[in-house]
């Protein structure tokens, strides 16, 4: 009689012992599997002995589940050190003023213009900024003929008259290009999510992930003596 351990389905209470090997520490599915191995050989069939040759591949199909299992510990720690080195380096920037990619802009109602940046991949003759609020109501800011680069611009809540809200920015050209926006703001804060994620609040963007930055650009004078 010939029973494979890892690959075949039990019967009986094995069924259920077999089906929690992978959730098991490297010691307990070891452990499991002696007991298991040594069961398997007290009960085949004298008349019909198992093929020792699939003891070996059991044995090796044992390593390399153990070999996986301390992979994967080894990476969990790993991520787990490197999101927390990241917060600490992060908390260190917190009231400088980033560049965030995003495709949103929050509007706080103090009336603070927001600066950003787009790159054009293409000239364009007709440039436009395209803020689109919550009610579908679009506000251009006109940014003009523009060669390939980066085209700074600021909006101006006061002027376009733009309510307290989200709006989405997206930028038209006469190339049909789709460019990235950069909108600046103040990080106000990080922190260490239990999903092991690092979420950041930034002023004019809201709540926002770390691999978002694009740009570090410092502490205002009036920042630096705060």
């Amino acid at each position: 009689m010939s029973v494979s351990l890892l690959n075949n389905n039990a019967s009986g209470s094995n069924a259920g012992t077999t089906a929690n090997i992978t959730g098991n520490t490297a010691s307990e599915t070891s452990q499991m599997f002696t007991k298991l191995l040594v069961a398997q050989i007290q009960n085949q069939d004298p008349l019909s002995p198992s093929d020792p040759a699939q003891f070996v591949q059991q044995l090796t199909q044992l390593s390399q589940t153990e070999s996986l299992q301390n992979l994967t510990t080894i990476t969990n720690a790993s991520a787990s050190a490197l999101s927390s080195l990241q917060v600490m380096a992060l908390g260190a920037q917190v009231g400088s003023n980033l560049m965030v990619s995003s495709k949103s802009v929050l509007v706080d109602g103090t009336g603070s213009k927001i600066n950003g940046q787009t790159t054009l991949s293409a000239s364009s003759a007709k440039t436009t900024l395209v803020l689109t609020g919550a009610d579908g109501v679009k506000h251009n800011v006109n940014l003009g003929t523009q060669a390939p680069g980066t085209v700074p611009f600021t909006i101006d809540p006061a002027a376009l008259g733009l309510p307290v809200g989200t709006y989405s920015v997206a930028v038209e050209t006469s190339s049909k290009d789709t460019p990235t926006i950069d909108i600046q703001g103040r990080l106000n804060s990080v922190r260490l999510l239990s999903s092991g994620t690092v979420q950041l609040n930034v002023a004019n963007i809201g709540d926002t992930g770390s691999d978002t930055i694009t740009a570090f650009a410092g502490k205002t004078a009036t920042q630096s003596a705060l």
